[in-house]
């Protein structure tokens, strides 16, 4: 069980470095729009809840769990680099504005407008399932963020996009196909 989450603990990291590195390549955002970014804030905060709470009676004993979260986590995090990868250029820090921006509606945003949202919040719920329910709190501040942030770049988006935008928004849902 230790394996499983250190294994985690490890992707996590690789995860962040790799998305960080990416980052060089994506288009110009405007000036105006550049946001404290979250990711540095979220990893964090998850390693501090985690090693906080790590005695705690919420930590995770069950093997079948660890290996539920394990897969989960694995799930969310694979979500999250197919969108940014199929995303390219185009991505950027939660709720910036790209000088030259693209509306990117197929691959996994098809089935979601923010999949790489979607799959950080898996990722996230599997961590937790793995080692400590006490990081459900993270996972709650993350969503409340994550929600928010879609929510300010919808609105860009749907000004910068008026005809398609609208459109593309009543036939896919926000970050959870199907239902939200």
């Amino acid at each position: 069980m230790h394996a499983i989450k250190s294994a985690i603990g490890i992707c996590w990291i690789v995860f962040w470095v790799g998305w960080l590195a990416a980052a060089l390549g994506s288009k110009q955002g405007r000036a105006s729009s550049r946001r404290m970014p979250c990711a540095g804030v979220t990893a964090l905060s998850v390693i501090i809840v985690l090693r906080v709470a790590g005695g705690s009676s919420l930590e995770v004993h069950s093997l079948g769990l660890v290996v539920v979260g394990a897969v989960v986590f694995a799930c969310g995090l694979a979500l999250a680099i197919w969108a940014r990868v199929y995303l390219g250029g185009n991505w950027g820090m939660p709720m910036t504005q790209k000088l030259e921006p693209e509306l990117v509606t197929t691959g996994p945003y098809r089935f979601v407008r923010h999949p790489i949202y979607s799959g950080l919040l898996l990722a996230l719920l599997g961590t937790t399932l793995a080692n400590n329910l006490f990081g459900l709190i993270v996972l709650l501040v993350a969503g409340a963020y994550f929600i928010y942030a879609a929510t300010v770049e919808e609105r860009n988006l749907a000004a910068t996009f008026p005809t398609t935008y609208p459109a593309y928004r009543e036939r896919t849902r926000k970050l959870i196909p199907f239902l939200l």
